[in-house]
Parts: structure tokens; sequence; C-alpha cells
């Protein structure tokens, strides 16, 4: 594909046909991550700089965007000269600068989109705007040779989509979430249960000592490929509140530990659960022996574990690394580089939902 450089508008070719090496530096702010990375030709990781904050945001038990983009501000700088250090790459090096565009916090987007947009600027690069869902199934081809076609299973705190990619471009989205998305589900059983943010983790650490077999939850029934998880969070709630009324008095408030880790593998039985039975029934409705998981949630142990067990039934299963499943920017700068359908005008505002 061919981009323009933003003063000089000289003809600059990205993407596997390029002929050359390109140098990607991507930075990514929608939400609580402040992060910058450069990437060799979509797949060699060259610096990867993430600036969490967690523990800011820990005792609000979630994230206040206000503070987030504050947080933003102050780290950008910071984060973006590491990246060059680590490289030990110089600007005038890099091919093209890219940004993420939406979905995500206004406030945040704006701090690492607008950093993006003023290098592209300064240095006479090219600049490419980035969708972040887009941005998570790239994270698949960091460090592999994967490639597409494949169905793929996007699972994050904001989103849950079965996705067919038919290229590195296309893609359709054949089922999503009607309500809560998994990660928001997480979340909100963690706190049902007392687990301090970031609730998803902890649940999953805790289902791991429990038995999934305890209790037996309601799977969301949703036709096509689509998913519901309110009514299974509704469950959870109704049978936090048995329970309680069943092992609490004046002298003891809370659960015994190991109801609450029977409470977790439970619910991350049922999820998980739900989400293989409809990426199979995708994979098999339209004839793919190739599946990827992407997103935060697909760091989540039991659904990493149910996608991986479908090598069993002769289906060749990519999940990226740990650290490419939540936000970073390794996977923006991929995406910039394998996906033609980028947000390249100098003038594009963020968006906070999907577009």
């Amino acid at each position: 594909m061919e981009k323009k450089t933003l003063f000089s508008e000289q003809t600059v070719k990205i993407g596997p046909d390029s002929g050359y090496d390109n140098y990607i530096m991507a930075i990514e702010s929608s939400c609580d991550e402040t992060a910058c990375a450069i990437v060799k030709n979509g797949r060699e990781v060259i610096a990867n700089i993430v600036a969490s904050q967690i523990k800011t945001h820990e005792k609000f038990g979630g994230v206040i965007p206000e503070i987030a983009a504050r947080e933003h501000l102050d780290a950008i700088n910071i984060i973006v000269q590491e990246a060059f250090d680590q490289s030990e790459l110089k600007p005038e090096q890099i091919t093209a600068f890219a940004g993420t565009v939406g979905p995500g916090l206004v406030g945040c987007l704006l701090v690492g989109l607008n950093a993006a947009k003023t290098l592209a600027l300064v240095y006479d690069k090219p600049f490419i705007g980035v969708n972040h869902l887009n941005a998570h199934l790239c994270g698949n081809y960091i460090d592999t040779d994967i490639k597409p076609p494949f169905m793929a299973l996007l699972v994050s705190g904001g989103h849950t989509q079965i996705i067919d990619v038919e290229s590195y471009s296309k893609q359709t989205i054949l089922g999503e979430t009607i309500d809560d998305a998994v990660g928001e589900a997480y979340d909100k059983v963690a706190r049902l249960i007392g687990l301090p943010y970031p609730g998803g983790p902890r649940l999953d650490k805790l289902a791991q000592l429990g038995n999934p077999k305890a209790y037996e939850l309601p799977e969301g029934k949703v036709d096509g490929y689509n998913f519901s998880f309110s009514g299974l969070k509704t469950a959870v709630l109704r049978l936090v509140k048995k329970l309680k009324a069943e092992y609490c008095d004046a002298e003891h408030s809370e659960l015994p530990e190991n109801v609450i880790q029977d409470i977790c593998a439970s619910f991350q039985e049922d999820v998980s659960k739900t989400l293989v039975k409809k990426l199979k029934k995708a994979t098999k409705e339209r004839g793919y022996n190739q599946v990827v998981i992407a997103g935060g949630v697909a760091a989540n142990s039991e659904i990493r574990k149910k996608v991986f067990d479908l090598e069993k039934e002769g289906y060749r299963v990519n999940a990226p690394a740990m650290k490419f499943c939540t936000d970073n920017a390794a996977m923006v700068a991929s995406c910039a580089y394998f996906n033609t359908n980028t947000f390249d005008d100098i003038d594009v505002e963020v968006f906070s939902r999907v577009k």
C-alpha cells in the first residue's frame, strides 16, 4: 500500500509488498496503558514500552477517564523516548508513525493520537490511524508466521466478537455480544464476590483453585454467533445472595474462601464453554481449520486452554504472547503495516465506539 508523507507528499510504500524493511512506531493510549512500540515488518518487535496505571485506579475500583488522561500526558514523552533508546533507531529511520484512533476513552485516545500525528508532522513521515480492535487481531502476527484466512475470537473488556478474517484487511464480524462483553462480565462478577480491581485476572486465579462443576449456571441462549452474558451475571448475583444467607452471620460477613473459588470456577467454566462452542460452530460452518484468539481476555487461563484444546481436533490455533494480549502499541504497529483499512487523514478524530 502507498502512503504520503505529510509535508513533502512523497509516496512511501508500506506493507508486505513494499520491497524493503519497514520500521513503524506506534502509540496506544485508549484506556489505562500508555504504550509505544517500534515493529519491523509487522512481526519483529524492536522496542516495546508500556506504562500501566493499574495502581493509580485500584483505589477507585475502576478506570477514572480524567485521571487516566492526565497520566497519559505525564508519561507520553518519556515512553516515546524510551522506545527510541531501546531500539537505537533515530526518528529519521522510522518509516511511518501510527496511533490508535478508537474505540476507547476519548480523553485518553487524544493524547496518544496527537503524539503520533505530531511525530509524523515533525519528521515528515506518513501518519497511520488504527482501529483498536483490528490491532488486537494483529497481535497474532507478532513473532509468528501466521497468515489469514482464519476465524478469530476477540474477547476484551468492552467487546466480544467472532470475526471471519479472510485477509489482512478484509474482516467480517459474524457475531458479538448483545449486552455485557466478556471482560465486563468478569469485572462485575468479581465485584459481586468482593474482589478488588482489576477483578478479571484475580477471578481467573481463584477459579484455578475451585471446582468448575460446583454450581450449575445458565448459558445465554442467543441465536447465531451472538453472545449474552447479562443473564449469567444475574444468576451469579442470586447465587451469591443464597450462599451468603447460608454461610454468613453477624460474626462472619464474608463467604468461605473455598466457596468463592468454586463460584469463580463455575462462572469461568460457563463463559469459556460458551465462547468456544460458538467459535467452533463458526469454523465448521465456514470451513476453517485455523483459529486465533485476541484481546485482553485472551490471557485468561481457561479460555486460552479451551481454545488450544481445539488442536486435538485438527485445528491450527494461535494466541498472542501474554504481553501482546492486553493493550500495547506493538499490535498497533503491526496493524498499520498489514491492514489497509486505516485512518490516514491527519485531521481524523478519535471515536469512543466502534465505527
